[in-house]
């Protein structure tokens, strides 16, 4: 299960400021502060079988590694998401441009979704490009990542623009995510997100070509 607020910011400025806030130094790891490259490419069949089933199948590269994504059951509600995911490396980069379902034949939801799709061939329907910013916190019962993003999604139609702060929670309680959310949103006036960026990018998608 994964647990995580996310904050539309509302420029970039802000997110310097929020990547330099004093406060940090004193509940963050110092050694978990990094800056990585992010390419995502989302797949589907040309039917949509994913999409109408609610599943969502990633392929990122982040800085040097390959990493394949299944995610499904998601939900949000004020910034707070949550969804079923199995993550798989990958060693192979030409899976960014075509993937292969196997990927996910050792999980119960991998096998599940090869049955949805059959022999139907999976294509790249939107892509993003971004640079993350994260470091780990300890903050109350819990341990969690801050990231900041900070980029673009890339669609057919044309592109929407990414600057977010994501607080995904690696081991604790989920109301110390929301807690330490909520100190931020009034801090830096940020906006709760309740759209992912594949959600944004699906929009853009359908406006463009009149889809339900």
């Amino acid at each position: 299960m994964e647990i995580e607020m996310k904050y539309t910011i509302r420029d970039k400025e802000t997110a310097e400021a929020i990547w330099e806030d004093d406060y940090f130094n004193e509940i963050s790891d110092a050694s978990s502060r990094e800056t990585v490259y992010m390419k995502s490419a989302y797949f589907d069949t040309e039917e949509g079988i994913l999409l109408k089933n609610d599943v969502a199948f990633r392929v990122r590269m982040e800085g040097n590694k390959v990493v394949a994504s299944l995610k499904w059951n998601g939900s949000s509600s004020e910034g707070l998401h949550t969804r079923e995911e199995v993550n798989v490396p990958v060693d192979d980069p030409a899976c960014f441009l075509e993937p292969s379902p196997e990927i996910f034949q050792e999980s119960d939801q991998g096998r599940a979704m090869m049955e949805l799709i059959g022999e139907e061939r999976l294509y790249s329907i939107l892509e993003m490009n971004f640079i993350r910013r994260r470091f780990r916190v300890d903050y109350g019962k819990s341990i969690m990542e801050l990231a900041i993003d900070t980029g673009d999604i890339l669609t057919t139609c044309g592109e929407v623009p990414i600057c977010e702060l994501e607080i995904e929670l690696f081991s604790g309680e989920q109301e110390d995510v929301i807690v330490l959310g909520d100190i931020l949103k009034e801090k830096y006036d940020l906006i709760p997100l309740d759209a992912s960026k594949y959600a944004r990018g699906l929009k853009l998608l359908r406006e463009c070509y009149q889809l339900k």
